[in-house]
């Protein structure tokens, strides 16, 4: 790899150069790569006692090749001396505006690549939300949000003030404008910061969306980014045997959610898929064969009838939900009381519902109307919030779209979710469609490792993951 000063140089802000000359702390650019050459990442640090986090933040960062600016609230200093971020990042600190409109340069269109808070105060948060920007960071992320510029919030305070009804819906609101949060880490009555190393992956992510979507034909021909996967074989996973599995996976706790979900336009009509249901019975049946214990989370299927012989024939937990909030309330329930070792989600959960519900079923006399989706909460993300060392298995769906285009959507997920392996699989394949008996997979996990898998019956898919799983927590 390439580290040698000149090459460096050429990427840090001239306007720095002519005034500090290269700064030593620059001296670690690109260290563990280069994904972010090139790109200006302002991280904005406000009061929390978490704040000293955002010194590793700043760091891995530019290890990574991006320039990187910092702003702090004044109550920062209260906590650190803002010299550690001067030292960090390399260049000068932003605790106050001035008539240099310190904010617009840094946060304005095509000036700045993506925004971070960590950590996030529920004070910011609800200042953001309700459009306040009296402090340098709440200025930089109201003109971010006018500018399109992706923001990241990591939120970090007490579990109970986490909770708290407005400051949910102030989060809320923001996710649904665009604003990308971080879950943070529910553990000893506290919400955690995020890890650096969740954040970065999440900036990566949405800098590579932002220039994928630019149209600018120049700018994606000269942007390369480390994102390869490794191909795994899979006979170890197939030629494992029944006994082997069953003497390790015999009473350990499984969360499997299977179906689809519903959302109501009025009391009749409804938003859904064409999910049969069938991937998640399947994994039902094989968890059984292979001695877990087994909680199933269900939403809609066409094959509620051999759920119920199902039941009829062995012990399991099962779990009716019919909407994505349903099913989120049920599954966030099941977690907070029981610990589970692994958690399977294969539901094909709503991504959005209707804005507004009738109460009356709307007549066809009312003419043509128009229904304002927006976005469901995602269940996946609560998962390690509440148990940090359950074995997440996430899926995620596309249609008709390359292995790579496929890998990389679905590694995101696992990134912004912190799986520990997504089940991908295009449901736009000849012979796997949605709802059919057979699927065609692949599975990646933290390693961008992957497994690829031919079209089968859905029973063998499931065998091939819970093997997959059974190799990791072996290990």
């Amino acid at each position: 790899m390439r580290k040698d000063k000149s090459f460096v140089k050429k990427f840090v802000d001239s306007n720095d150069d002519d005034k500090y000359g290269l700064h030593p702390s620059k001296d670690i650019k690109c260290t563990l790569g280069n994904e972010l050459i090139g790109k200006r990442v302002v991280i904005c640090v406000t009061a929390s006692v978490a704040c000293y986090k955002a010194i590793d933040l700043i760091r891995i960062m530019i290890r990574h090749g991006a320039e990187v600016s910092v702003v702090i609230s004044e109550t920062v200093e209260k906590f650190m001396n803002k010299e550690y971020f001067l030292w960090a990042s390399g260049n000068p600190i932003i605790s106050k505006l001035s008539g240099d409109l310190e904010h617009v340069r840094l946060a304005n269109y095509e000036t700045s690549d993506v925004i971070i808070v960590y950590p996030c105060t529920a004070n910011t948060i609800g200042k953001f939300a309700n459009g306040i920007d009296d402090t340098p960071v709440t200025s930089v992320l109201s003109i971010a949000l006018g500018a399109g510029v992706p923001i990241i919030i990591a939120p970090a305070m007490h579990d109970a003030m986490y909770r708290n009804m407005i400051i949910k819906q102030n989060i809320q609101y923001l996710k649904d404008i665009g604003v990308v949060f971080m879950s943070p880490i529910l553990e000893e009555d506290k919400a955690k910061v995020a890890t650096v190393e969740s954040v970065y992956l999440r900036s990566i992510g949405l800098v590579k969306h932002q220039i994928l979507n630019s149209g600018k034909k120049d700018v994606i021909a000269n942007y390369h980014l480390d994102w390869f996967f490794c191909k795994c074989s899979i006979d170890n996973s197939l030629s494992l045997n029944h006994q082997q599995m069953r003497s390790f996976m015999k009473n350990r706790k499984i969360l499997i959610s299977a179906g689809s979900t519903v959302e109501h336009i009025d009391p009749i009509r409804v938003i859904s898929n064409t999910s049969s249901g069938k991937m998640g019975y399947s994994l039902l049946k094989k968890a059984i064969d292979f001695g877990l214990d087994v909680t199933v989370v269900k939403g809609s299927t066409k094959i509620d009838s051999e759920y119920a012989k199902l039941k009829d024939q062995f012990s399991f937990k099962l779990i009716e939900a019919r909407t994505t909030e349903q099913m989120l309330d049920s599954i966030v329930g099941e977690l907070s009381s029981n610990p589970y070792d692994i958690i399977i989600l294969a539901a094909a959960v709503s991504d959005f519902r209707p804005e507004f519900y009738s109460g009356d079923k709307i007549t066809t006399g009312s003419g043509s109307f128009v229904i304002r989706l927006v976005p469901t909460g995602k269940i996946v993300d609560q998962v390690k919030c509440i148990q940090r060392k359950t074995f997440l298995v996430a899926f995620k769906a596309e249609y008709q779209v390359s292995d790579q285009m496929l890998l990389e959507r679905s590694y995101q997920k696992l990134i912004d979710s912190d799986a520990d392996m997504v089940v991908a699989n295009d449901v736009g394949t000849e012979g796997a469609f949605i709802g059919s008996d057979s699927s065609r997979i692949l599975i990646v996990d933290k390693s961008k490792n992957y497994y690829e898998f031919p079209i089968q019956n859905k029973e063998i898919v499931a065998e091939y993951i819970l093997k997959l799983v059974y190799l990791n927590l072996a290990q």
